[in-house]
C-alpha cells in the first residue's frame, strides 16, 4: 500500500538555469544532487514546511523537452503575494497571471519558470 508522496519530477533542458530560479526565485532549498545509475542529472529540493521533495531531471537521452500548454503546475503558499510579485519580478520573472481573488478569499497568481513550467502561488485568506 502507498504510504506517502515522496516526490515529484520534472524534467528539463537547462538544469542549473532551473536550480537558479527554485533557489533564487522561489526559494527552496536544495536537499541533493546526483546522477542516477542510467545517467540522468537529478536536483531535489524541499519548501520550507514540507516533507515531499521536487526533483529536477536532466536526461537528454529521452528526447527534447516539451512542456504542453496547462498541463501541469506546482502551486506554493506565500504569505505576501505583491510581496513575491516584486522579487520575483526583479529576478527576471514576472507574474505571468494575476494576482486574482478567489471565491474563499484567497489570492491567487501564476509564474513561469524556465521551460515553461507553471508554479502557482496562493496567499491564503486571512482568518478573524
Amino acid at each position: 500500500m502507498i504510504k506517502k508522496l515522496l516526490h515529484t519530477r520534472y524534467r528539463v533542458a537547462d538544469l542549473e538555469k532551473t536550480v537558479e530560479f527554485y533557489k533564487e526565485v522561489l526559494g527552496l532549498k536544495e536537499t541533493s544532487r546526483h546522477t542516477s545509475g542510467r545517467g540522468s542529472q537529478l536536483v531535489f529540493f524541499k519548501a520550507p514546511g514540507s516533507e515531499e521533495e521536487i526533483e529536477i531531471c536532466k536526461f537528454d537521452g529521452s528526447g527534447p523537452v516539451e512542456v504542453g500548454a496547462d498541463i501541469t503546475h506546482l502551486a506554493f503558499e506565500v504569505d505576501d503575494i505583491e510581496e513575491f510579485a516584486r522579487h520575483a519580478t526583479a529576478k527576471g520573472y514576472p507574474l505571468s497571471d494575476g494576482p486574482h481573488k478567489s471565491g474563499s478569499g484567497s489570492v491567487i497568481a501564476f509564474i513561469d519558470a524556465p521551460e515553461g513550467y507553471e508554479v502557482e502561488l496562493i496567499q491564503r485568506a486571512k482568518t478573524h
